[in-house]
């Protein structure tokens, strides 16, 4: 089952929103993240009119995300510019997710700073070999491709491009923030074999007032910058097919392993 055919099922009233999770999206005991966080930018962005565009998000990865999901949101502050809204997911009546997210207008500012060039020696997505390990059952919905050749990516990184198999219809922040989470963490490339990761926490920073790229494909980048003590905290980076930037972002991930 499609995100945009889970959507589509799903049963919404303003700040309130109830989805069930398919087998096929579950990562482990848990739903994938990308889906769970596009769940709660859909009710957040259904609870208030005239929002401008996303700008940031904080996501807390409480519990278990599984089977009938019941969210809701609500404001928590509306400035003249500026919007927060607090989402929460719930599952068997427990808090399994809760996220800020920040709806904010342009406004006039003399800084203007990119320091997110493309990385070099990219393989085009459509020359670009398929990524083919085993994984969890939501991998199945994405189509993952290596963006560098193996090995060249830079120790604790991944570095691929990534886009969703069925897209049609999904609004553009709901797109960007169900992929955004698509490469395992980069801590995990490190790993002689497999073990149980988690996320714990993601912060997310919108770079652009409408998120879109060509042909679905998004390059991400996700760098582990420090590992110990069974905790790893990496930056994420996302480009759009034409190498404008999109998300910069960051994630605390526990290491099981």
């Amino acid at each position: 089952m499609s995100l945009p055919a889970i959507l589509a099922a799903a049963t919404r009233e303003p700040g309130r929103l109830s989805a069930e999770i398919p087998p096929g999206w579950m990562q482990g005991r848990t739903t994938y993240g990308g889906l769970s966080t596009a769940l709660a930018f859909e009710v957040a962005a259904g609870s208030a009119t005239s929002l401008p565009p996303l700008r940031a998000a904080q996501i807390a990865f409480i519990g278990p995300v599984h089977g009938t999901v019941e969210a809701v949101a609500r404001v928590e502050r509306q400035g003249r510019n500026a919007t927060w809204i607090r989402s929460e997911l719930r599952c068997d009546g427990q808090l399994a997710l809760a996220a800020t997210f920040v709806f904010m207008g342009r406004v006039a500012s003399v800084i203007e700073l990119d320091k997110l060039p493309l990385p070099s020696g990219l393989i085009p997505p459509e020359d670009a070999p398929l990524v083919t390990d085993d994984g969890p059952a939501f991998l199945d919905n994405l189509e993952t491709r290596r963006a560098v050749p193996k090995g060249e990516e830079g120790l604790g990184t991944a570095l691929c491009w990534v886009r969703l198999k069925e897209r049609a219809g999904l609004p553009a922040f709901t797109h960007i923030l169900a992929v955004g989470d698509g490469l395992p963490p980069g801590a995990r490339t490190m790993m002689a074999k497999r073990a149980p990761v988690s996320s714990m926490m993601w912060q997310i920073g919108l770079l652009t007032d409408q998120p879109e790229t060509r042909d679905g494909w998004w390059l991400m980048r996700s760098a582990a910058d420090f590992a110990r003590n069974g905790c790893s905290t990496q930056s994420m980076h996302i480009w759009n097919r034409d190498g404008v930037p999109v998300v910069s972002g960051a994630q605390s991930i526990a290491l099981f392993g």
